[in-house]
Formats: structure tokens, sequence, C-alpha cells
């Protein structure tokens, strides 16, 4: 699977890791930065990964900040991004199972790197249910289609 990765500073170490977990389970990784724990902003490496994501370059995305909020609130302001924040599997099961999200973000500060592992892994691996679930889902494009117009 193609995968885009982001941090900001707060969550280089995690990405670091991650993608080095990534790429042991075959999944080529795509990299949007950053690379230094000098301070930075989110929005400059999140954005770029959802729109890959958005796109279809890539097929899913996890994003790493310092407590995972920052960079999922700028994925979701991407037309097509649903990006989950979750500390736990049983929430990444869910976000695929039921909202077929397609990014995942988390917190270097709040997790480690065994329960990363477990995370993703489960969030890679579940297919989303369908059902009546895509009608949420359709329920959201139509929010979408309202309220994020190009201009």
């Amino acid at each position: 699977m193609k995968i885009a990765v982001a941090c900001d500073h707060g969550g280089l170490q995690l990405k670091r890791a991650l993608v080095r977990y990534l790429t042991s389970k075959g999944h080529e990784v795509i990299d949007f930065g950053t690379d230094t724990e000098e301070s930075c902003d989110y929005p400059d490496y999140a954005l770029p990964a959802a729109e890959a994501v958005a796109a279809g370059r890539c097929e899913r995305g996890i994003l790493v900040c310092g407590t995972g909020i920052g960079v999922s609130l700028v994925a979701n302001k991407v037309p097509g991004i649903r990006c989950a924040h979750c500390h736990d599997t049983y929430s990444a099961k869910y976000t695929r199972l039921h909202n077929d999200a397609n990014m995942l973000a988390f917190g270097q500060r709040v997790i480690g790197e065994g329960l990363m592992e477990e995370i993703v892994d489960v969030f890679l691996s579940t297919d989303f249910e369908g059902g009546r679930h895509q009608r949420r889902l359709d329920k959201l494009a139509a929010i979408e289609a309202k309220y994020f117009r190009a201009k």
C-alpha cells in the first residue's frame, strides 16, 4: 500500500519509527516531512500529505504531531479526507469499519512505538463495512459539497 506520512517537530521521532515500521511491512512510504526537530508549523506538512491522499496518489495517510490534534484538524479541511485521531486500536478499527477513514493521526507525546504499531496494523488491515455506513458517508460528502467550494 502507498502511504503518505507527515509530522511537525513534535512528532518527528514517532514518524521516523512509523516510516521504519511501514517499510518493514512492505508498504511504500511517501514522506512529506518534516525532517528536523526545529520548530515548524504542522499545516505545512499535513496539508500536502492529505492532498496526496485526496488526489489518489496515496491510498492512506498517517500524520503525527505532539498530540495528533493539530494535524488531524488540517487533514479534515481537505475535501475527501476522513482523518481519525486515534490512540487506541478499538477506535482505529471502527473508524475504518464505519467511517472509511483514509487518514490516521496520533500524538508522539501520547503513545509509544509499540502501541503505534498496533494501531497502524488495525487501521491498515480493516476494511470499510459499507451498508448503512455508506449512507452516512454520502451525507458527509454532501456537507463537503455545500461548504467546500473552490474559489
